[in-house]
């Protein structure tokens, strides 16, 4: 058997390699005339690659399904039981068993998947693992395809910047914001609020406010990192 040098390289500790790092998004979901249908994903998986690159923790990937609140209707997506129980544990189980792994980070990247965060001791007890969710960029970057997308899709080359105008053209592209997604505005105050917005003011690419969410969901995916490697 061959001695692993775990020490080795740009890591925060040996134990590091404990931790793995998945990334959850959405591949089929509507993101406006200027932004790929995978934006969530793309996002989630930059995030949870540099994550990995500055503490030296497992990058495992991309959970290929994603879920969504049945009133929002702009993709493809899975039940929330179907996408844990047939998707997450048995991704998990296999990066567990072939990584010798005792902690992931789930890097969320899309809205709909937050009712995972409701199966997380279920999924713990079944993997064996220590589970953390972190939803910061979610809960940062503002409505759906909108200014905080668009400006992080910028920084990060996803964006064609030739169909902006065109973007915002709701009649055509109605999840931009969720102007046009009448039953999740009418569901939920907070997507409301947010097509309001994006209706009165607009959409613009903005690099600078682009790289603050960025940095911003990283430092705090990084915390969780460092506060995992702390209860070892």
């Amino acid at each position: 058997m061959i001695k692993l040098r775990y020490s080795s390289g740009n890591v925060l500790s040996p134990d590091v390699h404990k931790i793995g790092i998945l990334a959850i998004g959405s591949h089929l979901e509507n993101h406006g005339a200027a932004l790929p249908i995978d934006t969530d994903s793309k996002i989630a998986s930059y995030l949870a690659l540099e994550t990995s690159f500055q503490t030296g923790a497992k990058y495992i990937g991309i959970l290929y399904a994603a879920t969504e609140y049945d009133y929002v209707k702009h993709g493809i997506h899975l039940s929330p039981d179907v996408l844990v129980e047939k998707e997450l544990i048995p991704t998990l189980k296999k990066a567990k068993n072939n990584l010798n792994l005792e902690a992931v980070v789930l890097v969320n990247g899309h809205g709909g998947n937050v009712p995972i965060k409701d199966y997380i001791r279920d999924i713990e007890k079944k993997v064996g693992l220590k589970v953390v969710f972190n939803n910061k960029i979610v809960e940062i970057e503002g409505p759906h395809a909108g200014t905080g997308e668009l400006s992080m899709g910028a920084v990060m080359g996803i964006v064609d910047e030739s169909r902006l105008d065109e973007h915002c053209e709701f009649d055509n592209y109605p999840e931009v914001g969720m102007v046009g997604l009448q039953e999740a505005r009418k569901a939920n105050k907070g997507i409301n609020t947010g097509a309001c917005k994006v209706k009165e003011e607009g959409i613009c690419v903005d690099i600078k406010l682009g790289r603050v969410l960025l940095e911003t969901a990283l430092e705090d995916i990084l915390n969780n990192v460092k506060s995992l490697l702390n209860k070892e």
